[in-house]
Order: structure tokens, then sequence, then C-alpha cells
């Protein structure tokens, strides 16, 4: 005699799983929306000489784009002496990424995805830095979002930036010996823990934060960051696609 059916677990089972999924939806429209830092007074910047940063983006992850100029390779001058050089022809933008170690450093494309990396990912990673040198980058794809930021603001970004490398006593930095894709990038040890949950796209919107932006309270994927930069910013000159 067969045993009975028990079609309640499996409702329970459906509505356990549509809760989880519920929450999780909630907590990323309620990252999104709730801003960072949250608004008190007057929000109005001056007017003045601007300086354009670019966010780069693809479905999962996003980096800074700073400009090749005088004052940013001097601030990344561990950069250049750690493994690659930043003043070399051609060079207009240099792009920065913070991620997991063994995610960043194993995958390379989809095809080298891995359970180990995704693993790491997951639960805790070393993080790293990746530096790329980049020539001309075009404004009109949606990948691309343009920024301009005051000279202050501009410069706390910068130190955000730079704070993020593992540095010696001197100050110094080194890259990861064949950790590089290409010959244009490096890859360098970087300061905190990394997860999926406070990942890449986190660190975007807080080093954005630095420079006196309001982004989302979470945003775990561009798009979040996107939207909330968009919500946020609007009419303040602070974010212009």
């Amino acid at each position: 005699m067969r045993p009975p059916k028990r079609p309640g677990i499996v409702r329970r089972g459906a509505s356990l799983c549509a809760a989880i999924l519920l929450l999780i939806v909630l907590a990323i429209g309620l990252g999104t929306l709730v801003p960072r830092p949250f608004p008190s007074g007057d929000t109005q910047r001056a007017e003045g000489e601007r300086r354009r940063i670019l966010v780069l983006s693809n479905p999962i992850h996003t980096d800074i784009a700073l400009p090749a100029d005088s004052d940013v390779l001097s601030a990344f001058g561990f950069v250049s002496a750690g493994g690659l050089d930043l003043d070399f022809p051609g060079v207009e933008w240099i792009v920065f990424g913070w991620g997991g170690r063994s995610f960043y450093l194993e995958t390379r494309t989809w095809d080298d995805l891995k359970f180990g990396p995704v693993f790491a990912a997951l639960t805790v990673d070393q993080s790293v830095m990746h530096v790329e040198r980049a020539g001309a980058i075009s404004e009109d794809r949606p990948s691309v979002q343009a920024i301009d930021l005051s000279p202050e603001e501009f410069r706390k970004l910068v130190a955000g930036i730079a704070a993020t490398f593992q540095k010696s006593p001197d100050g110094m930095a080194s890259a990861i010996e064949g950790a590089a894709y290409h010959e244009h990038d490096a890859f360098f040890p970087a300061n905190g823990t990394f997860n999926a949950f406070l990942g890449c796209n986190i660190w975007t919107a807080a080093r954005l934060r630095d420079a006196g932006l309001t982004t989302g309270t979470w945003t775990p994927l561009p798009v979040f960051l996107d939207w909330s930069l968009s919500l946020h910013n609007e009419g303040s000159g602070q974010a212009d696609k």
C-alpha cells in the first residue's frame, strides 16, 4: 500500500520559497529607495568647476573610471611603482574596481566559472583592487554613466579609492604576480573582505558617497545602483546620464 500524499508539505515549501523571494524583492526595493546618507538640510551644491568621472557597468559589476590627469597619476603613483605604469601613451582613463580575489582572478570569462570561486563569493573571500589603463570611452553607451564632481568631491573620491589598496608602511603596493588579464591591467591586494551581498557594487556606492553623492542603502547589482543614483541625485547636478 502506498503512503498517502502530503500536499500540505508541498504547499508549505512553496509558501516558504515565495516568502523568501518576497523578502529579497522587498530588501532590494528598500535598498534602492531608501537613500544613504539620509537627506538632512540643504543638499544644493555650489556652482563652479567640475571634474568628470565615469561609472562603468555590466550585468553584475561596476567600475569607477578617473581621468588620467596629472593629479590622478600622482595620487596613484604607488600603482605605477607597484607594477602597472599609469603614465602610458594613449591612456585617457584609469579604471578601478573592487572584488573577491578568487572570483576575480579565476573567472576571466563565464566559461571559466567554477564552484570554488562562486562558493568563496557567496561566503567570505579576500578582496583585490583591479586597475586598468583605458583609452577613449564613449559616454553614449548605456553601460556608461558620466558624473560631474566639484574639485573637492573629486579629491575625496580619489582618496577613498586609494585607501582601499593594501599598502606597506611606506605607502607602496605590489601587483599580484601573474594575475593580470592583459598587458594594460593589474590586480592589487585590497582592504576588506568580500561576499556577494556586500560586493563590488556596494564598494562603488560607498566611494560615490565619499564624493558627496547619495545612493541607495543597499545596491547589490549595477541596475539598482544606477536607479538609485538617478532617483536620489536628480535635479541636483550630481549625476548626469
